[in-house]
């Protein structure tokens, strides 16, 4: 249970942090416009990696992934509700919101399919 809390909420909570003090940054910049698709191409192969190297050494079902990427989104609109659309009383929710919300969801399943893969690869050889 301990591993399960480390995997959803910090790495997810870690992960909004990071695009949440990017954001802040590029809002006061000539980007602010375009803010959440640079964020998305900056930040994906980023927790792309860092999933994969977390989750690399273990052997998880893809169940598990799954949970995974229902809590990151979860965190995200939970915080990004608190600490963006109440706190600066914002129209938020655009397509990159969408795609933003797609990607810590499909990021971890996609990860868990490919270790499992390569774990049964192996295991065959």
């Amino acid at each position: 249970m301990n591993q399960w809390i480390i995997d959803t909420t910090v790495l997810g909570t870690g992960f909004w942090l990071i695009g949440y003090i990017l954001s802040l940054v590029l809002f006061f910049t000539s980007w602010a416009e375009h803010l959440g698709w640079i964020i998305s191409a900056l930040c994906t192969p980023v927790v792309i990696v860092i999933t994969w190297r977390w989750f690399r050494t273990r052997d998880i079902p893809l169940s598990y992934f799954v949970g995974v990427g229902l809590a990151w989104v979860l965190i995200a609109v939970v915080l990004d509700y608190l600490f963006i659309v109440l706190l600066f009383q914002t129209s938020y929710y655009k397509a990159d919101v969408y795609v933003y919300y797609a990607l810590p969801f499909l990021i971890p399943i996609v990860v868990g399919m490919y270790l499992n893969y390569r774990r049964n690869r192996i295991e065959l050889a």
